[in-house]
């Protein structure tokens, strides 16, 4: 809560300060304007013998027309500059939460849960502010500005209109937010189901039109949708309902000043033409205080938005923080597992069970093994993205979860599925290192033998990228991909099976590439295929979260023989 919503405050306050005045003059305008409205009515009505006598009346509501239009402008535009200044850097600071620690959020959260918080979590944020802070500090200062002046004439007079008025801007908000709040979480997990759902669908669409099931997904979606829709329903009912009875209790609060207001000008007290300037001015009052329930009914929504920026914001300590400061981008790093243990839920079995490793700097390092036997998990464990639940996990005595956003420093990934942005190819090298120069990006491209393909396209490195790549080969992709990495510079590089889908002589050569490129880094290759082994320093095969084979390439031929017919299952010409 502090980094989504007190810090802002803290930032802001000057502003916060300047939006609830004006805003307050802006009401206190507008109740001087009906007041004066009607003494200027009653005033006319006794027809005075000068149009002299109502000349005043005539000019201030003249005064207050305008100064209210034009005080209102002014709120609405210190509220709304303020509050879209916040939402651009909430937009910011989620962003840079996010894009540091894609591979521990998408192993953690789903994608629609990110679309969630983009889209709606943000923008509850920003009407927490604007529909609910503002308003209700509004309206609390105008509720005793009301009461300490009809004190003045009667304070029994203003006890009633107090108890009124406290209906209105305490009691019914509180009765509110008590019902609405479980609907609204009702509401709230409906729709990042959609997300979610949304979110499969667009990313699996082609699957869903060969299975044919696309119209029964529409029919999900729509039932859905139409379950949203009976809850927001039931919602709008109540809200129907609470605005009828605030209506109704404005209505007892006109008659009660009819009443007292007529009391007051028989015993002489007040003018009887100020019978209708108390009345009309009820009806500003109105404006102000029966919305406070609907912003108020909104906090559970503020909340649901909180906890999930909450969940998704990770932080490293302020220790660990200062030791990473002092890890050196070149200097030699150590990564050390010491009996680790990581399951995925307390219900499933260990993906990682008692495992012991040491990694020194410059080694290469190939992880083999069967789908499910935890070489993912492994990786994973060992970029800070999951966190072991018995054990520990160093980066030169750091623990690996730690370094947060500062793990882009110390490792660099290649997957299976590297994503090329809808840019230039000059701009998805860069992505590498932002503040890398031209010549920088060619170099890696160069390291990554792209160079050449590169400089024969019409426009070389301006040359445009499709969304995802779809211009590109398997092996071009790849090759992009690595040439990001290079120009990251890390000493420490992990491969998740990045020559899947790719043929077997442009399989090897992107390998001879890598490993060619990658000299004096440390690197962690998790792969199926055994092709290239032999030019790893040490061959880890696992099984069931354990490491059951480790050693050379040549070792583990002489020793093993599960190993060799493995290898000449998946590598037979090289026997």
């Amino acid at each position: 809560m502090k980094e989504w919503f007190i810090d802002y405050i803290k930032r802001y306050w000057r502003r916060f300060i300047v939006i609830v005045i004006v805003s307050i003059l802006a009401v206190l305008c507008g109740a001087a304007l009906m007041f004066t409205s009607g003494y200027l009515i009653s005033k006319a009505a006794l027809r005075p013998e000068n149009v002299l006598m109502i000349y005043v009346p005539i000019v201030a509501v003249r005064t207050f027309g305008i100064g209210r239009a034009a005080i209102q402008y002014i709120a609405r535009l210190t509220s709304h500059d303020a509050t879209l200044r916040i939402l651009s850097e909430m937009r910011i600071q989620l962003y840079k939460i996010l894009e540091p620690r894609a591979l521990f959020i998408r192993s953690k959260v789903r994608t629609g849960n990110i679309l969630g918080l983009l889209s709606d979590d943000i923008e509850h944020l920003q009407d927490i502010y604007l529909r609910t802070i503002f308003p209700s500090i509004v309206a609390l200062s105008v509720y005793f500005i009301v009461i300490f002046s009809l004190g003045w004439f009667s304070i029994p007079f203003a006890l009633i209109m107090a108890i009124y008025l406290f209906i209105l801007i305490v009691f019914f908000p509180l009765v509110s937010l008590w019902i609405t709040k479980r609907k609204s979480q009702e509401i709230n997990h409906q729709r990042n189901h959609l997300y979610q759902s949304l979110t499969d669908a667009v990313l699996g669409v082609s699957d869903l039109m060969i299975s044919g099931r696309s119209k029964a997904f529409i029919r999900n979606h729509e039932m859905d949708e139409t379950e949203i829709t009976k809850i927001e329903s039931s919602l709008h009912s109540m809200s129907q309902v609470r605005e009828f009875i605030s209506q109704g209790i404005i209505g007892l609060i006109v008659i009660s000043m009819i009443v007292w207001s007529s009391g007051m000008a028989n015993t002489h007290q007040i003018p009887g033409t100020l019978i209708a300037a108390f009345v009309l001015v009820v009806f500003t009052l109105g404006e102000i205080f029966i919305p406070i329930s609907e912003s108020t009914e909104k906090i559970s929504q503020y909340q649901t938005s909180l906890d999930r920026l909450q969940e998704t914001s990770h932080f490293e300590t302020e220790d660990s923080k200062n030791e990473i400061e002092n890890v050196s981008l070149h200097q030699k790093v150590t990564i050390c597992l010491d009996h680790v243990h990581f399951r995925h839920d307390n219900e499933s079995d260990w993906a990682i069970n008692d495992l012991s490793l040491t990694i020194k700097q410059g080694e290469k390092i190939a992880i083999i093994g069967r789908s499910g036997a935890g070489k993912s998990s492994l990786i994973k464990l060992i970029y800070g993205a999951l966190q072991p639940e018995r054990g520990t996990i160093t980066l030169n005595g750091i623990p690996a979860n730690h370094f947060g956003d500062k793990m882009s420093k110390m490792i660099s990934v290649l997957n299976q599925t590297p994503y090329l942005f809808d840019t230039t190819i000059r701009n998805n090298i860069r992505l590498g290192h932002q503040q890398a120069s031209d010549e920088d990006i060619k170099r890696a491209a160069k390291q990554a033998k792209l160079d050449e393909y590169i400089e024969s396209l019409p426009l070389g490195y301006q040359s445009a990228v499709d969304e995802m790549g779809e211009n590109f080969s398997g092996g071009q992709r790849q090759r992009l991909a690595l040439a990001r990495v290079l120009l990251q510079n890390t000493p420490i590089v992990l491969m998740d099976e990045p020559t899947v889908g790719l043929d077997p002589s442009t399989e090897k050569e992107l390998l001879e590439t890598i490993f060619e490129a990658m000299k004096g880094k440390t690197l962690i290759w998790v792969t199926h295929h055994l092709v290239g082994a032999d030019k790893m320093d040490k061959v880890i095969f696992m099984e069931q979260g354990k490491i059951e084979m480790q050693g050379h390439h040549r070792e583990l031929m002489n020793q093993f023989e599960r190993y060799r017919r493995l290898y000449q299952l998946d590598v037979p010409y090289q026997l």
